[in-house]
């Protein structure tokens, strides 16, 4: 049995049982908290246990790196739509030090799409397009500066409103420990230089 297959084996299952009852919430969060975390594996469990976060008491996106690289992309639509209609009065950005985000380049990764199947005509189209593959693809040499941007691009947005604290925190990925990096109930964070 292939890996879907498994999944809808299971899931039959889960639903027949009524399992899903002890994860039954409202689409607000109780805590009225969305969390901007990377979609590394290891902060799964680890995160909402590291923050005392339990199932419904909080929005809770994943992105590579926990970062918002436009401010009218998705993720910052996401976080918008969490404010204005789902009840979110603060924000937190949580990083991690060993983030995979820190050692992408474009270089590499472009080679691993071409190696995956896809033409150097199809990137020389996108790259005609306006596609700037290095900015597309880019990481980040520090977790830090990495999360005060995500802060920033966040707490400064103009839709952004001013009573809404966006906080910065980095989590080691193997003990849960997380350390500040913005306090959000101060002044809005500025963008590291």
């Amino acid at each position: 049995m292939n890996l879907l297959g498994e999944i809808l084996t299971h899931n039959k299952d889960f639903v027949e049982k009524k399992e899903y009852e002890s994860y039954q919430s409202s689409k607000f969060p109780n805590k009225h908290v969305l969390i901007l975390s990377c979609m590394d594996t290891r902060l799964v469990e680890l995160l909402p246990k590291a923050m005392n976060i339990s199932n419904g008491d909080a929005k809770i996106l994943k992105t590579a790196g926990a970062l918002v690289s436009h401010p009218f992309g998705s993720i910052m639509r996401s976080i918008l739509v969490g404010v204005y209609e789902l009840e979110v009065d603060e924000i937190y950005v949580v990083g991690h030090h060993d983030c995979g985000m820190a050692s992408v380049k474009a270089e590499q990764t472009l080679e691993k799409v071409k190696h995956r199947g896809i033409s150097q005509e199809t990137l020389d189209t996108l790259q005609y397009s306006g596609v700037d593959f290095n900015r597309f693809f880019r990481g980040f040499d520090s977790v830090e500066d990495s999360v005060r941007h995500s802060v920033s691009t966040i707490g400064n947005h103009p839709l952004m409103p001013d009573s809404v604290p966006v906080h910065g925190l980095v989590m080691d990925p193997e003990t849960g420990k997380l350390g500040l990096v913005v306090d959000g109930y101060g002044t809005k964070a500025q963008a590291p230089v």
